[in-house]
């Protein structure tokens, strides 16, 4: 597997433990893709380009949501996506550790931004904040569901 630059990381305290959340997690990564247009999946060049799998409480290595497949992962602990687009390639990794009454949820992002127009996208997307506030998004979204799922 290619490996990836370092892009960030994002951390978040969840107030389950992580066997809650980890159901919380799978269905927050199929929510981003429920209302994806297939003519905008195209337009992008998201690949994976369409879902394949569950994506209820768990996933397998395999299954796939339009821009991010299932590569590797250990159930209620680790989550290792990867995907591609127009201007780039990309990994993100979720662990999730027990850590007292709770969970801590850490997201890891990899990427590369090849060409012109990945530079660009990379400035745009990377250089001005707005991945490390959309990973934040993430994660709150991760722990409101976990925290709405009963044990």
């Amino acid at each position: 597997m290619e490996r990836l630059p370092y892009i960030d990381e994002g951390t978040r305290r969840i107030s389950t433990p992580a066997e809650q959340a980890w159901p919380g997690l799978v269905r927050t990564m199929a929510a981003l893709s429920g209302p994806l247009p297939q003519p905008l999946i195209a337009a992008w060049g998201l690949e994976p380009d369409r879902r394949r799998g569950g994506w209820e409480t768990t996933v397998s290595v395999g299954d796939t949501i339009p821009g991010f497949g299932v590569v590797a992962l250990e159930p209620r602990r680790s989550l290792v996506l990867r995907g591609a687009h127009r201007f780039s390639r990309y990994e993100l990794r979720f662990e999730l550790t027990d850590s007292g009454p709770g969970s801590v949820l850490h997201a890891h992002t990899s990427a590369i931004f090849p060409g012109a127009a990945g530079a660009a996208y990379r400035a745009l997307v990377i250089g001005t904040g707005g991945h490390r506030l959309a990973v934040r998004s993430l994660l709150a979204r991760v722990a409101r569901e976990a925290a709405n799922l009963r044990p």
